[in-house]
């Protein structure tokens, strides 16, 4: 009897901790992937914003043509669609990045990491990629 006490006892503490563990991984990944409202107003109101965290924010169809989101944070965020045409985008973050029919002609992606973005339908003529971490891994040296 004792035993059975203690074995229930012991399976409601691992529900517990169970639950408690799964809230906290559901609110780390939330937060992950929020970008910053603030950065989102910046490169609103000026045209650029250096290092900011867009991650996860739906940027599709936007005219973000000559902008500059050097070391911007842009993780899973939505380009699709987007006019980043003369845009830099040094050393930006782009790892799971949907930019499917962006226009990327004459952006400066040197040292950008495009690791498991979306590029299909995307225009790059022009595009520097300096040392530019490509979808599948492979590091691009064009237009160094």
């Amino acid at each position: 009897m004792y035993e059975q006490q203690l074995y229930e006892v012991w399976v409601l503490n691992m529900k517990r901790t169970l639950t408690a563990l799964t809230v906290a991984a559901t609110m780390f990944a939330s937060s992950a992937s929020a970008f910053d409202p603030d950065d989102l107003l910046k490169l609103k109101d000026t045209g650029k914003c250096v290092t900011c965290d867009l991650g996860g924010a739906d940027l599709s169809g936007a005219d973000l043509g000559g902008t500059n989101l050097s070391g911007a944070k842009l993780i899973s965020a939505n380009l699709r669609g987007a006019n980043l045409r003369g845009a830099k985008l040094i050393s930006a973050n782009l790892r799971g990045a949907d930019l499917g029919g962006a226009n990327l002609s004459g952006a400066d992606l040197s040292g950008a990491d495009l690791g498991g973005a979306n590029l299909s339908g995307a225009y790059m003529q022009g595009a520097a990629l300096c040392n530019t971490t490509m979808p599948d891994g492979s590091v691009i040296n064009s237009g160094c």
